[in-house]
């Protein structure tokens, strides 16, 4: 049965008119409530993957589970549904597993803190906050391992339980959880900034209501909902058409010798809403890159992209779900069966929205961009430390590292930057202080973006100097298949992680690898891909391209695609440069609206040859045709 709220006041909101001054106070005050849990947050966690990189997502929602700001869109409604409990005053929520909230968390290192906000005896509103935690137990350090089968190897898993009851702390529990985690400093650290967030925002709601009464609060976010509906409703009717598209991208491979996995989505409108079916999309994984997609979050993402490209100035919210129809095969890659592990879900997370970028731009070529968000790299590097003749300690890191964005309707992609806005790096000085290693690079990787009149954003070339023996594990992607150009843009180039070990011996890894050992002196050579370019490479202007050789981002041989001819110092030869572009276009035929590279097939022939690993091996399932 569904959840019970526990109200001692029934009388209903009442729902009445809003002036504009008064909405547009409560809008800009729950955007600044929404920053305030972010703030609060990084000054009181202590992972380095939270309070340094900003992984952790916020929300504000009214009393039905409709998120008004936040970030993932709202998973209340489905937490709702399937909670058996009741809901009172005093109550907080505390989960991790996906299996138990319609994937709202998408892998239990997500640890979620929801509070439902009281006000006078009725639910007035939803707080929640969900963060990454470096380590929650399992069979490797990091709790992402790349070889699980099952959802059982990845840490403890957390139901929806109260840790706090009619105002009542569950330290119990608390021991419990923190026992399995291999970090509990940090973990518990993290946890109670999650809860002083969650707390923080509700504070902020009561005054505002308060403020301003409470069927005022209540009635402006419905009314900011209903704004954002009549906003999306335009936005649909402008840029989806009737007639059915349909588009499909790559998980290069499983870390277990298997790939690439299809992820295909085919959209359409009817009427006022838009459909968005994923039906030939590969079915699940035997590894753990499937993504338990929740329905609601997708709509967000489609939402978010939508408003990003058309509309940037409306506040998304969940207010236009209803015009959003989403279809997820069961059984597939982005909606696996229990207990279908899930840990290494990052890569099909960020390739849903280059899906969108290729669907939604298809009928729109000016608005499209080109692929790169692709997917999130992570480096997990752990063991004893035992410099300086101290006492060995243990160490263990998890960073979250940046690709290049893809070339845009209004300009290059930048270059090393994350898939979500609101991540930052972790400061070099930061990881050579707290944990045993030197950062001998940290610079954009020449040539790496997709060649375009609007460059793909660089990818990263960071090298570490491990200092104390250890292991290494490495979650990427896009070593394989390649980011995608479009409207004439060039493909970005390819992930590669090469180890240059201390006894003079190279060696190139996966991008899916666990429980490599190092030793100290080893150098770890981590470059992540380009985005892919935008846009006929040669009516990019000449003299760009020579400043970015000067600056380091093109290398005179990279300037060719561009039809440009340059020396090392980014002086440009005019005549030469006029005399490549003619042969160029010449030579070429009619400019694709998306360049894939090679081809599956090609790839595969060449991949040893290119990457110097081979060629991931085609997944059969049973019972496929």
């Amino acid at each position: 049965m569904p959840a019970q709220i526990i109200e001692t006041n029934p009388t209903p909101f009442e729902k009445v008119r809003i002036d504009p001054v008064t909405l547009d106070i409560i809008e800009n005050a729950l955007r600044n409530a929404r920053i305030e849990m972010d703030a609060t947050l990084v000054r009181t966690a202590m992972s380095p993957g939270i309070r340094e990189q900003g992984d952790a997502f916020p929300l504000i929602a009214d009393p039905k589970g409709k998120m008004i700001v936040g970030q993932f869109g709202s998973f209340i409604g489905g937490f709702l549904k399937g909670y058996d409990d009741t809901l009172e005053d005093g109550d907080m929520i505390f989960l991790s597993d996906p299996y138990s909230c319609e994937g709202a968390i998408s892998h239990s290192n997500d640890w979620l803190v929801l509070l439902p906000v009281f006000k006078d005896g009725r639910l007035i509103a939803y707080t929640a906050m969900f963060g990454h935690q470096s380590d929650i137990g399992g069979s490797v350090p990091g709790s992402m391992p790349i070889g699980a089968s099952s959802i059982f190897e990845e840490g403890v898993r957390i139901p929806p339980v109260k840790i706090w009851k009619k105002g009542e702390y569950n330290a119990d529990l608390m021991k419990l959880v923190m026992h399995q985690t291999r970090k509990p400093d940090w973990c518990q650290a993290d946890l109670n900034a999650l809860i002083a967030s969650c707390r923080v925002a509700a504070r902020r709601v009561i005054e505002m209501a308060d403020r301003f009464g409470d069927d005022v609060y209540y009635s402006a976010t419905q009314e900011l909902l209903d704004r954002n509906y009549r906003a999306m409703k335009a936005l649909i009717g402008m840029a989806v058409a009737e007639e059915p598209v349909s588009f499909e991208d790559y998980i290069c491979d499983d870390g277990k010798g298997f790939g690439p996995y299809r992820i295909r989505c085919t959209m359409w409108r009817e009427g006022d809403k838009v459909v968005l079916d994923f039906d030939g999309t590969d079915p699940q994984s035997a590894a753990s890159i499937n993504f338990y997609l929740n329905e609601n979050m997708f709509k967000m993402f489609f939402g978010i992209y939508m408003i990003m490209v058309f509309d940037p100035q409306i506040l998304f919210n969940d207010g236009f779900y209803d015009l959003i129809e989403v279809r997820i095969p069961e059984g597939s890659l982005l909606k696996p069966k229990f207990p279908a592990a899930l840990s290494g879900r990052t890569h099909a997370l960020g390739r849903i929205f280059d899906i969108l970028g290729g669907l939604l731009g298809q009928g729109t070529p000016e608005f499209l961009n080109a692929a790169g968000f692709s997917s999130s790299p992570h480096l997990f590097y752990s063991g004893w430390d035992a410099r300086d003749d101290k006492p060995p300690e243990w160490f263990q890191l998890f960073q979250i590292g940046f690709g290049g964005i893809p070339g845009r309707p209004l300009g290059d992609g930048p270059d090393g930057h994350s898939l979500w806005p609101g991540f930052t790096n972790v400061p070099n000085e930061f990881l050579e202080r707290y944990f045993p290693l030197r950062i001998e690079r940290y610079s954009t990787e020449p040539d790496s973006g997709g060649a375009g009149l609007h460059r793909g954003g660089n990818g990263i070339h960071m090298t570490y100097r491990f200092l104390a023996d250890g292991e290494i594990a490495v979650h990427d992607d896009r070593w394989f298949v390649p980011p995608w150009g479009v409207n004439g843009g060039h493909p970005g180039t390819r992930a590669k992680k090469v180890l240059e070990r201390a006894d003079g011996t190279t060696e190139i890894i996966g991008n899916k690898v666990e429980d490599v050992p190092v030793k100290a002196g080893d150098l770890l050579h981590y470059i992540t891909w380009g985005g892919g370019g935008w846009g006929d490479p040669l009516e990019r202007d000449p003299e760009l391209v020579g400043l970015e050789i000067r600056q380091g981002l093109v290398t005179p041989e990279g300037a060719r695609p561009y039809g440009v001819v340059a020396d090392e110092n980014g002086t440009v030869d005019s005549a030469a440069t006029d005399k490549l572009r003619t042969a160029i276009r010449a030579g070429r035929g009619e400019l694709p609206l998306f360049d894939y590279g090679p081809g599956i097939d090609k790839l595969r022939e060449s991949c040893e040859a290119e990457t110097g690993l081979p060629a991931p091996i085609q997944p059969v399932w049973a019972g496929a045709a």
